[in-house]
């Protein structure tokens, strides 16, 4: 739209040009004006059903819904008018009339469009007494996370547009007319597509709830974090709500270059691990046969002690769910030795995509980083690397790639420094143990499969002594005297960009929240 002609007109006393074809709704965002809707949504076809966003055009004898026309040169909109308001109250009052009363048990309430537009401009109390009871209809399990709650729903149709026109499988209808009318599934088919779970996140009200989130939590109890989905190589951009320092929903994250306002049901589950009670709280440092727990400064000096005092060989044994900084730093630590460094990833024969968004898909690898493994130095080989720990004077194990690996191949080893965020069978056979925070208890970036570096934000408190990797090994590498701390991650990322070309003149602030593609990478929106 950059190349089309602009049109010039006034919103609420405010000029605004905007290109040619831009919806009146679209176009009040940039004069500073919300108008409420329902039924619109920036990812969907326009239906122009819900009447909520009458507007007042001069020149123009009746309202109109902003949602649907286009602005055109010397427009003036009115969306505050006498004649506007009073139209939406009374598109207000109807949606009340079937409405239940019952925000005290909804997990909506907090986040719901009703609400928020019945405060901001609803009639305050109702003019309808009827003479019998509201519409109850009982709750429907559509199947997969979805439930259907009838007596709330608005009929906006953003799920029956997005299961027709975005994931193409037209599942969902509305069924019978006038005040009968409710969202119908198909008899003979269940809401368990991949990408199903939007349709909760589309939901103005609360008629459509996820299960998993079920009366877990009021929505202003909720602290929400900026976030990078963990569960393949897209990227998603997600945020991370957390309640008490426990993480109880990942929800999609609007980025309209990585994945729009969507995100695959697998990544949304992707979030209890980051719970696990099992982790490790303290430094660990063997003695004899037993692990002990110990003080940083004890650790790192033992650390230290290693690293220094052996030569030869070494390898770095990486997870793709480590950050980019830690897969840096960690191969910094072990810089001088003839180094192998491999990561293993869970790969699958077949992706998910959301077929109406372009190069959106649930992707073959399941790790967020593969990407930046790999450009940082990193081999898929990763059997191989730790058949030949044998021959290995030092081993870093970073962020639990252990699955599979016997206790005996690691103690075959020289000497293991374990980083991770819990312990293993395997990973008792380390010499030191370094306990890591995990995704949502630290900064970091990843790079996704189309060499898009995004950050991702810390969101709750990591156990016990737990640290960020980027700060375990900033330590380390001040200990060896080869370079850190680091007092942020922002620290860490800049050492690595200034030592990296690929990552060359990137920063935390121009990274933002959205990302930047690699200056030699694929650009976003390219298939594969």
């Amino acid at each position: 739209m950059a190349d089309q002609p602009l049109v010039r007109l006034t919103i609420e006393g405010v000029p605004v040009s905007v290109p040619q074809g831009t919806l009146v709704i679209e176009a009040a965002k940039q004069a500073g004006v919300m108008i409420p809707h329902y039924c619109y949504h920036s990812g969907l076809p326009v239906a122009g059903v819900c009447r909520m966003c009458l507007v007042e055009i001069e020149t123009t004898p009746k309202l109109q819904i902003a949602c649907a026309t286009q602005a055109a040169e010397g427009m003036v909109v009115n969306v505050l008018s006498a004649q506007a308001r009073e139209a939406r109250q009374g598109v207000l009052e109807f949606l009340l009339i079937n409405h239940p009363l019952d925000c005290p048990i909804c997990d909506q309430a907090g986040e719901c469009e009703l609400q928020d537009y019945v405060f901001q401009e609803g009639r305050s109390r109702t003019r309808y007494t009827p003479t019998y009871a509201k519409r109850f209809n009982p709750v429907e399990d559509f199947g997969g996370d979805v439930l259907y709650v009838p007596n709330r729903c608005i009929l906006c149709t953003r799920c029956v547009r997005f299961m027709e026109h975005v994931a193409e499988e037209p599942i969902l209808n509305v069924s019978e007319r006038g005040d009968r009318a409710y969202i119908g599934i198909h008899p003979d088919r269940h809401l368990d597509h991949p990408w199903a779970g939007n349709v909760v996140d589309l939901c103005p009200v609360g008629s459509l709830l996820s299960k998993d989130f079920l009366h877990k939590a009021r929505a202003w109890e909720l602290d929400k974090t900026p976030g990078v989905c963990t569960g393949c190589s897209q990227g998603c951009n997600v945020n991370l709500d957390t309640r008490t320092d426990v993480v109880v929903r990942v929800r999609p994250r609007a980025n309209l270059d990585v994945n729009q306002y969507f995100m695959c049901d697998h990544g949304r589950m992707q979030y209890r691990w980051m719970n696990r009670g099992d982790r490790i709280e303290a430094p660990l440092v063997a003695h004899g046969h037993e692990l002990a727990a110990v003080s940083w400064d004890h650790a790192f000096a033992r650390a230290a002690e290693i690293v220094r005092g052996t030569a030869g060989r070494a390898a770095v044994l990486a997870s793709p769910r480590a950050s980019t900084e830690a897969l840096f730093l960690a191969k910094r630590v072990l810089g001088r030795f003839d180094l192998t460094a491999a990561f293993r990833v869970q790969r699958v024969s077949e992706e998910a995509p959301l077929i109406g968004v372009p190069n959106l898909a649930l992707r073959s690898e399941r790790a967020p980083n593969v990407t930046g493994a790999t450009l940082l130095g990193y081999t898929e080989q990763f059997e191989v690397a730790v058949k030949a720990l044998s021959g290995s004077a030092v081993v870093l194990v970073l962020d639990d790639p252990l699955e599979g690996v016997s206790a005996d191949l690691l103690r075959a080893a020289g000497q293991v420094i374990y980083l991770g965020t819990v312990l293993p069978d395997a990973a008792r056979a380390a010499h030191v143990v370094l306990p890591i925070a995990n995704v949502a208890e630290e900064d970091g970036t990843f790079v996704n499969r189309d060499q898009r570096v995004q950050r991702y934000f810390q969101a709750k408190v990591g156990p016990g002594m737990a640290r960020p990797a980027w700060w375990v090994l900033g330590e380390l590498l001040a200990e060896l005297k080869l370079g850190g701390p680091f007092g942020s991650a922002a620290e860490a990322f800049a050492w690595m960009a200034a030592e990296e070309p690929r990552f060359g003149g990137l920063s935390y602030q121009l990274l933002g929240t959205r990302g930047m593609v690699l200056p030699a990478g694929r650009p976003a929106g390219v298939g594969a």
